[in-house]
């Protein structure tokens, strides 16, 4: 009998892939996707194939991106930029296993490809969207502002601040369509941990995320063509503490949109470990905790190594106990008190990473505060609500027209 209390799982035994088809299919509303393209690619995936996993979205994302080449020399670009959309997806979509493929080297060449593909898309957008780099310490960020039309503004602006491991190209499905559609401007950029800033110039994560999005205010406030009174920040997956940390020391953004709400990252990080290897840990015992884990990691199935490997690089560590004590770090309940702005939390049945986590963000704010339900019932459970993005554009984008009018 199925485990009536876990989210069901479509395609594959294999709940990380499964979870990523879901993401890919609900990208399919704005474009990134064709649910024929999906289904024929899985189609070709053995259950828990980590280098059939590569290669399959690789091949689709090449035919992909021919056809667009294809388009482009005939002069179709609206059929170009729908080509280059999807195969920028499909590329991004190879990257999420690539830990536990034959040759994980092959990350940083398809990951630009993917950059490639999604150049070529913002491209041909109309307006097309603005490459920029951000002022950031010794390394700009990089990133895309997107605008609703060519009158000059000064737009609404709303920052999408990805999660811990979203491609770029994830950030049109996950919020930038939607803000282009209602009149918003859009800005996405990779932060320290992320895209560029890890596989480029090895610039890892870091806390206190205000250091990271001061510079952003700052360059949104300095334009012309951007209403600094009307700038929003929300943040996706991981993104949904750093938004929280942000928020409590950056108080020019109007408001703040959470997906889900993250009130401690470690969670998703120490959930699986039994509390007397967590105590190996506090107790400060590094050596013993790293060796029994590096002795562990051998016995255990493919999943969980592919897992391990990719969610600690952002982190730029190693050690199994610096990534848990690292992770610690990243909680927002000593700060929460000090946002001021409105703030709209999504809170998604069956969320798998930080269960509970919305309800207590939501209880510890003390500023106006939306605490909205994405349900089974609907389509919108799991974390992110990756099957139903249209009806999360819907609720938050409603919401934030209440108290920041594009």
């Amino acid at each position: 009998m199925a485990d009536e209390t876990k989210p069901k799982q479509y395609f594959m035994q294999n709940e990380q892939m499964d979870f990523d088809t879901q993401i890919i299919l609900g990208s399919c509303f704005y474009g990134c996707a064709d649910a024929g393209e999906v289904l024929s690619t899985i189609e070709r995936i053995g259950d828990g194939d980590f280098e059939g996993w590569y290669m399959q979205w690789c091949a689709t994302a090449q035919r992909l991106e021919k056809t667009a080449r294809e388009c482009a020399a005939s002069g179709n670009d609206v059929s170009a930029r729908q080509a280059y959309l999807r195969a920028a997806c499909y590329y991004a979509a190879s990257l999420s296993m690539i830990d536990g493929t034959e040759d994980p080297s092959r990350r940083v060449p398809t990951w630009k490809k993917h950059m490639e593909c999604f150049d070529a898309f913002c491209a041909r957008l109309a307006p097309p969207a603005e490459r920029i780099e951000i002022p950031y310490e010794d390394t700009p960020m990089p990133g895309y502002l997107f605008k609703p039309d060519d009158s000059g503004g000064p737009f609404a602006t709303v920052i999408f601040n990805n999660g811990s491991d979203g491609p770029t190209v994830a950030m049109w499905s996950s919020g930038v369509a939607a803000a282009l559609q209602r009149g918003h401007a859009a800005l996405i950029f990779d932060g320290p941990g992320q895209n560029a800033m890890l596989w480029l110039h090895e610039v890892p994560f870091r806390p206190d995320w205000e250091k990271v999005i001061a510079p952003v205010v700052d360059f949104l406030s300095a334009r012309p063509d951007v209403d600094a009174a009307r700038i929003a920040l929300s943040g996706m997956s991981q993104g949904g503490y750093w938004i929280l940390r942000a928020l409590a020391f950056e108080h020019r953004i109007a408001a703040g949109i959470a997906d889900p709400g993250v009130m401690d990252v470690s969670a998703a990080v120490t959930a699986k470990y039994p509390p007397e290897m967590l105590k190996l840990v506090d107790e400060g015992k590094k050596e013993d905790f790293d060796n029994m884990m590096s002795e562990g990691l051998k016995y255990m199935d493919a999943a969980t190594r592919q897992m391990v490997q990719w969610r600690m690089k952002p982190y730029g560590t190693e050690s199994f106990y610096d990534w848990i004590t690292m992770s610690r770090q990243y909680q927002a309940r000593d700060v929460i008190g000090q946002i001021r702005c409105p703030m709209f939390i999504a809170d998604p049945d069956d969320e798998q990473f930080w269960p509970g986590q919305s309800r207590e963000v939501y209880g510890a704010l003390t500023c106006p505060k939306t605490l909205v339900r994405f349900a089974r019932e609907e389509g919108a459970n799991w974390h992110c609500e990756p099957k139903a993005r249209s009806l999360y554009d819907q609720r938050m984008f409603d919401w934030l027209a209440t108290v920041m009018p594009a």
